[in-house]
């Protein structure tokens, strides 16, 4: 039975200690934690690196993993082990001239000693993390500016902390060159704008950075500790790698290229260095199995191309390659070693694509096909780096499946489903009231069934929100079930949940990208107000506004864009300001723009202090559109 309702956390049951107990850990720890330590140079003076007084990052928060003890019957043993080896923090050395600082934010920053100074790659997510890995590496091994900046990939936590190794005038000036991957400021700019707010809100169940920290809360997030709680901004490429084969000589060190586009990023590119025998696999290939679909949302990704794309790295460069590394975990060392770990990385990938497809051709449904591959093969059962710690194969075989047939699995009655609170009062008036639901959940619950117990819960919730016997019963369940969880973002978000059922919805208060703004095209600002618009609250029924936007980069088109508002529904023109009559003209630059977007009621301040001018036609016009965008606050997701 579950006990007494409190707001804190609990205990494991004997059903979740027993299957934790149980649990296959069966890999050779001394190959992991030996490349987890090698090269070891220095460690951050505190762990602790802070903004304005408040910790950004703090490695002591994972202090309780420091320890020879067995994994608590609270974690996964894999994932326990996944833990303690993500906790390891450092500078370390990884090849002759070439280094990394792991630990310090979710993702790892890598330093190359270059003719005139760092080529830095990948700088982190937090500007903070980023300034201080910088430090650490001038202060242990020789001061250096920073000559050039690669992105591996259009992923936050692999350019967000930019200004924390350079400057935009250093970058406008010549002296630093920034090298992305093609479609790079697209696809940066566009995941973090038109679905960030709900998105940001689910990473805080796919990461839990606001969970408490330990045994029973938040141990590990697959692919690193958690995300920063720092400064993230957006400082657009120099240069652009089109195709795969292009060489390019970066302060003195030679680099050839590989765009993996659609794999793990929708714009991403391994690279070798041929003087070192040094491959970066970027984040296609890392110490778990990685996600096809992450739990925050994101567009899926294709796992057949995945696979192929390492099949090619292989091919260009295994026979060359010393050591790999990579965007997260520890490196491989060894040629034998490379060889090894790559091959196991494309075949997992290809296994469940194939599988996938196979069963989806004999008709199996989305949660079929992952009952039925939920085991890896015994070939990929005893190597650590293929296991789900961050992605599983459950999620991912349903995203092989989306991405070739969709969300729909044949059946008509799947066709137009009620929506949740409506089949929610359905459920439970079928089930016999809240009570009939009460007494088949609470049985779930002591047969251990807290899968089951969840399913059935979520409909009196849905029904009932206020039903605190239910909110407090689904919420021991969920927690049984993030502490059996292998996945460290399975685990989270079981614990998030079970927090917001206790607690209720953690408010966050609401925003819109400001660290984007810098990076955004005038096309994308106008998407952003299309994807707020609400044509209900608009006072008009037709109503046309040309922002004409200072900052903007005239390579991506020319400064004016207007934004018309016709049959509930926004469309976008650009051209020069005098070809695009419309009811009103404003003049701002994207800051601002994104500012008022956002928070609509700072039109008059802005005005005032005269970084939004109105320039002629109606400011009427102007209100009526911004009164009538959507402010997003933290979205309920285990409550209507």
């Amino acid at each position: 039975m579950s006990t007494a309702e409190t707001n804190q956390p609990k205990p494991a049951t004997e059903f979740t200690a027993r299957r934790n107990s149980a649990a296959m850990i069966d890999f050779d720890d001394g190959v992991d934690v030996a490349g987890a330590n090698r090269g070891l140079v220095a460690q951050h003076p505190t762990g602790r690196i802070e903004k304005n007084g408040r910790p950004v990052w703090d490695t002591a928060h994972h202090d309780f993993l420091r320890t020879d003890d067995p994994a608590p019957d609270t974690v996964h043993p894999g994932l326990w082990r996944q833990g303690k080896l993500n906790a390891i923090h450092g500078l370390f050395e990884v090849a002759d001239g070439v280094w990394q600082a792991r630990g310090y934010d979710i993702s790892n920053i890598t330093f190359i000693a270059a003719d005139s100074g760092w080529i830095v790659i990948d700088p982190l997510t937090a500007e903070e993390c980023a300034r201080a890995c910088l430090d650490l590496a001038n202060e242990h091994l020789g001061e250096r500016p920073v000559s050039a900046v690669i992105y591996t990939h259009s992923h936050l936590d692999h350019f967000g902390g930019m200004l924390g190794v350079t400057s935009r005038e250093a970058v406008a000036a010549g002296d630093v060159r920034v090298i992305a991957p093609e479609g790079f400021m697209h696809e940066a700019v566009g995941e973090n704008v038109l679905a960030g707010p709900i998105m940001g809100r689910r990473s805080m169940y796919q990461f839990g950075p606001l969970l408490p920290f330990g045994p029973m809360g938040q141990v590990d997030a697959g692919l690193g500790k958690t995300v920063p709680l720092g400064t993230s901004g957006l400082v657009a490429p120099t240069e652009l790698i089109l195709e795969t084969g292009a060489e390019l000589d970066v302060d003195g060190v030679r680099i050839v290229f590989q765009n993996t586009p659609d794999a793990e990023a929708p714009s991403e590119m391994n690279f070798f260095f041929p003087d070192k025998r040094l491959l970066c696999m970027a984040e296609n290939c890392t110490h778990t199995l990685h996600n096809l679909y992450p739990i925050r949302g994101a567009q899926v990704r294709d796992a057949l191309a995945w696979s192929k794309y390492i099949h090619e790295a292989m091919r260009m460069w295994g026979s060359h390659t010393d050591t790999m590394f990579a965007s997260h975990h520890w490196p491989r060392f060894g040629a034998a070693d490379v060889e090894g770990f790559l091959k196991l990385q494309r075949d997992v990938y290809r296994w469940m694509h194939d599988q996938t497809l196979r069963l989806a051709n004999h008709g199996h449904t989305p949660d079929e096909i992952a009952a039925e591959l939920s085991q890896l093969p015994d070939c990929f059962s005893r190597q650590s780096h293929v296991q789900g710690y961050y992605g599983t194969v459950s999620h991912n075989v349903r995203s092989v499946y989306n991405r070739y047939l969709g969300w729909y699995d044949g059946n008509p009655a799947n066709l137009q489903p009620h929506p949740p609170v409506d089949a929610a009062h359905r459920y439970v008036d079928m089930m016999g009231g809240a009570d009939g639901v009460m007494r088949g959940a609470r049985s779930a619950f002591d047969d251990g069934d807290y899968r089951w117990t969840v399913e059935v819960l979520k409909h009196l919730i849905f029904h009932d929100p206020e039903h605190r016997e239910a909110r407090s019963l689904s919420a021991d369940a969920m927690e049984q079930l993030g502490y059996q969880a292998e996945s460290a973002t399975w685990r989270n978000a079981y614990l998030m949940g079970a927090y917001e059922l206790r607690n209720g919805t953690i408010q966050l208060g609401r925003g819109g990208p400001p660290g984007m703004a810098s990076g955004m095209t005038g096309e994308q600002l106008i998407d952003m107000v299309a994807s707020r618009f609400d044509p209900s609250k608009c006072s008009l029924d037709t109503l046309s506004v040309t922002w004409t936007v200072t900052d903007l980069n005239t390579s991506d088109g020319p400064l004016s864009h207007r934004c018309t508002v016709e049959n509930a529904t926004i469309h976008h023109d650009a051209g020069e300001a005098d070809e695009l009559p419309a009811d009103a003209q404003v003049r701002c630059d994207r800051g601002a723009m994104v500012d008022v977007i956002a928070y609509p009621e700072r039109l008059d301040e802005r005005i005032e202090n005269g970084s939004i001018e109105i320039v002629s036609g109606d400011r009427s016009v102007v209100d009526a559109l911004l009164t009538s965008l959507d402010t997003f606050v933290s979205a309920n997701l285990v409550e209507p």
